[in-house]
């Protein structure tokens, strides 16, 4: 008979998670994982077969997990533009460091270089996207924005904006991430604004 779980697959990808922040996924060890997870790298490999297949899980588990943030962010906050200020700021939440941000790029270069990642990275940029043209359109709806905005094109500028404030942020360093991204957001939807 097989033992029961003691720690759950959503604590082994959060535990991931920081591992790969910490150290990139070339620098990442099942030992690494099973030490933030408190199990026993014997463990990880039962259950995802090698240092790939737990990372294979842990994309797909970020990108199914892309809503939550969203979900989360419109449960917190009345204002539709409010939202999306809270969603990107705890996208980014765990980034502390210019080092953090490369072990990010580090496992972007898998997405781009494996097509079994990249299947998982588009599906949670696609997700991510859905969420911004979501609240996007909910802040046209609530005349935050102009009507004539297209929801979906501004999704599209903010994704991109987000992206490149971390790399800037990562590269020039000065003020706080979640200022920085706030700032540059803001900034994009500026001329959007009723």
């Amino acid at each position: 008979m097989a033992r029961p779980r003691t720690t759950s697959d959503e604590a082994i990808m959060r535990a991931t998670g920081r591992a790969v922040t910490a150290r990139g996924p070339a620098g990442l060890t099942l030992a690494a994982v099973a030490a933030e997870a408190g199990l026993s790298p014997a463990a990880l490999v039962q259950r995802f077969g090698s240092k790939r297949g737990l990372l294979l899980a842990f994309a797909a588990w970020a990108a199914a997990g892309a809503g939550e943030v969203f979900l989360q962010a419109r449960r917190r906050h009345d204002s539709p533009l409010a939202a999306l200020h809270g969603a990107l700021a705890e996208l980014a939440s765990g980034l502390r460091t210019p080092e953090e941000v490369a072990n990010g790029l580090a496992f972007l270069q898998l997405d781009l270089t494996d097509p079994e990642f990249r299947e998982h990275a588009a599906d949670q940029a696609r997700r991510v996207r859905e969420e911004i043209t979501g609240l996007l359109a909910d802040a046209v709806a609530a005349r935050l924005l102009a009507g004539d905005t297209d929801p979906v094109r501004l999704a599209r500028a903010v994704q991109v904006a987000y992206n490149g404030a971390l790399i800037l942020w990562a590269v020039t360093g000065g003020e706080d991430l979640a200022d920085a991204l706030r700032s540059d957001i803001d900034q994009l939807l500026q001329p959007h604004r009723s």
